[in-house]
């Protein structure tokens, strides 16, 4: 009898685009929905960097090294020098298909199947079919909304950490809480990652997205050199989701060597992508200075419409483009689910991500939803129009909070 593998059978759905065909169904039916369910930039694409593959003379499309197109590791080396003060060779970068595919190249050379890692949640749930690939084990810790999902202390860490234990990883700013991690905090995580001989797998695909503070890479910190491996995409930063390139960093030279087999395996990552990235890497220096004030205006408004809401609750994002609010329902996976097949308000409904998916600890964020501001603001009232009506239609409402009771922020990023 044909079998299914266990490891197919484990695979996690995706929880941002499990509701894909009710929202079809709705559209079908002539409503309106807005998507606030996935982080789909309408942003567009940088003209430049179009015009440079639109342009691109080549008479044979051609694999390229496995590592990447020499010329564009080289400039992203200058990128992350100027941008970030993070000072790498060219060699020390590896380009991949998508930061998918470095995360899962970074886990497959690190980590052995049965091999822990450490995730803070709520955290991108894609990182659970990764770890489910690799054979590895994801042991969740607990951040909460009370604190705006700041990094819970050290003590809570080191309760985790059992002898398969290999890595922690974080996404900073976070994606799904919009959390920025301080200096401080990511300071933190070295002293963990070398008391305990850890990697540290740092997805900075938000980098360019902070509204409430400073980033601080982790390539930045000193003496981790051996233990950081930085993850990186061009999706989000120039609005090419895509055009699946990403990168895998890090000084430390085996990581490198073994990476570079995988990469070899599936032979090069995208040829017009890059070209298209090493374009973007040419763009104005106020280039983001737009992109990130149109973000802010977005947040500004979600997390005020949210936050007027009877029972509603949302942290200020400090970047990224998402934000987690806890909603007065009972759950919310019935809640989006309600709002394709049974909610309209003038004929428009929105579309959300249960917060459920996001938790690696089972029954967490049942009340919770994430929201992508990648909706122009004009766009983004509507579909709160849409979300502050069906909370007083929907059947399986809570009693709301007051404002009062509701909980009091450590610190805004």
């Amino acid at each position: 009898m044909l079998t299914i593998s266990q490891r197919g059978r484990q695979m996690p759905a995706s929880p941002i685009r499990k509701l894909v065909p009710f929202a079809e169904a709705a559209k079908k039916r002539g409503v309106k929905v807005y998507h606030l369910n996935i982080g789909q930039p309408d942003i567009e694409t940088p003209k430049m960097a179009l015009d440079a593959v639109r342009h691109f003379d080549f008479k044979v499309l051609e694999y390229s090294h496995s590592a990447g197109n020499e010329s564009y590791r080289r400039k992203l080396a200058g990128y992350y020098h100027k941008a970030a003060g993070i000072e790498i060779d060219y060699s020390q970068i590896l380009i991949t298909t998508g930061g998918s595919e470095a995360i899962l190249f970074g886990l497959m050379s690190c980590l052995d199947a049965g091999d822990e890692i450490i995730i803070p949640e709520p955290f991108y749930a894609n990182y659970n079919g990764f770890a489910v690939a690799a054979n590895a084990v994801v042991k969740p810790l607990t951040s909460y909304i009370e604190t705006g999902f700041a990094l819970p202390p050290i003590e809570e860490f080191e309760k985790l950490i059992g002898p398969r234990t290999r890595a922690i990883m974080i996404c900073n700013p976070n994606n799904p809480t919009g959390y920025l991690y301080s200096r401080e905090e990511m300071e933190t995580l070295k002293d963990i990652c070398l008391k305990h001989d850890l990697y540290l797998f740092s997805d900075e695909a938000y980098r360019d997205f902070c509204y409430s503070g400073t980033h601080f890479s982790a390539m930045n910190l000193k003496g981790a050199d051996k233990n950081v491996i930085l993850i990186d995409t061009i999706s989000k930063r120039y609005s090419a989701c895509g055009g699946r390139i990403g990168a895998l960093i890090t000084r430390n030279q085996d990581v490198l060597d073994t990476v570079m087999k995988f990469a070899q395996a599936r032979l090069s990552p995208p040829s017009f992508a890059q070209i298209l990235g090493e374009a973007a890497i040419d763009l104005p220096d106020n280039y983001f200075d737009t992109t990130r004030a149109e973000y802010l205006r977005r947040r500004d408004v979600l997390v005020d419409r949210l936050n007027k809401m009877p029972g509603v609750f949302c942290p200020n994002p400090g970047g990224a483009f998402y934000a987690i609010a806890r909603l007065p329902v009972d759950d919310t996976d019935v809640f989006c689910q309600w709002l394709l097949e049974s909610f309209s308000y003038n004929n428009q409904t929105l579309m959300l991500a249960p917060a459920a998916g996001f938790y690696g600890t089972e029954g967490l964020g049942k009340q919770e939803v994430r929201l992508a501001y990648v909706l122009n603001t004009e766009a983004l009232n509507r579909a709160m129009d849409c979300l502050e009506k069906a909370l007083q239609e929907y059947p399986g409402k809570t009693a709301p909070k007051t404002a009062a009771s509701r909980p009091q922020l450590v610190r805004e990023s």
